[in-house]
């Protein structure tokens, strides 16, 4: 190989290493960008994440939309403003008993097992009337949505009739259907569907059924219990005629009994 060769060829390596460093430089600038890019896209996918998260943890939950609402959808039979005045019975009759109760409430299925009948036999009787006034207060102190939700599913039943609400709050105090104070199972749409099964007028009753899914009345429900929360009552159940606690002789609680209920009443009534 001659001189003049040998020095061409070390030219020619040398622009070789020279393009092949050039080429190096361009693909580890490349990278770096694209590093860059996507650092600031993560970045950006964090902060965004986390003012999402915000945004969520701010919004209103749909109770508390409810509780809001400035348009409040009504159940048939019922009055008064946003439609919180509900009073069954005859017209014809003189004095009404307030009944203060909340769907999770223990003490309110005691009372319904054992007294529920007997009102429901002195409304029909034309011996007073009954003014409900739920609460869902237990949802606060349990934690929940199920005194909510059994308010709202039982305006979808006086939607429907008095007597479908009478029977179906009934059921929903029933031992077959009544839970634990601590088991929420008010909360689930289907369980308060399956116990409306258990009432004639509601039984696979579509209009029903599509109120209770739709959260119809919820805005009605929060309605109602902000009645309640503003009557002064501190516990359910809590019956009044009168402005005046009715309660078992001797004591300052409700009536439990039918028999203790009907001497409680009957000295209300005289009064």
């Amino acid at each position: 190989m001659s001189k003049r060769n040998s020095q061409a060829n070390k030219a020619a390596a040398r622009e070789r290493l020279r393009a092949e460093r050039e080429r190096q430089a361009k693909k580890d600038k490349t990278r770096k960008q694209v590093v860059v890019a996507v650092s600031v896209v993560a970045a950006l996918a964090v902060v965004g994440g986390i003012s999402y998260g915000v945004m969520q943890l701010n919004k209103p939950d749909a109770w508390e939309a409810a509780a809001d609402a400035k348009n409040v959808t009504a159940p048939k039979n019922t009055s008064g403003k946003d439609g919180t005045t509900v009073v069954v019975g005859k017209s014809s009759a003189k004095k009404t008993l307030e009944l203060y109760e909340d769907s999770r409430c223990p003490v309110c299925a005691t009372f319904e097992q054992g007294v529920g009948e007997t009102v429901s036999k002195d409304v029909e009787a034309g011996k007073y009337k009954v003014q409900y006034i739920g609460a869902t207060f237990i949802d606060n102190t349990d934690n929940g949505e199920g005194s909510k939700n059994a308010l709202s599913a039982l305006g979808a039943a006086l939607d429907v009739s008095p007597e479908a609400f009478l029977e179906y709050k009934a059921a929903l105090y029933s031992a077959e259907f009544h839970p634990e104070e601590s088991d929420d199972k008010f909360a689930k749409d289907s369980y308060l569907i399956e116990v409306a099964n258990s009432v004639d007028a509601l039984k696979d009753n579509k209009d029903f059924r599509k109120n209770v899914e739709d959260g119809t009345y919820d805005a009605w429900a929060m309605k109602m219990s902000k009645t309640f929360d503003s009557s002064g009552v501190q516990g359910t159940p809590t019956l009044k005629m009168d402005d005046k606690k009715i309660t078992a002789e001797g004591s300052e609680n409700a009536p439990m009994t039918a028999d203790e209920f009907t001497k409680a009443i009957d000295k209300a009534l005289k009064a």
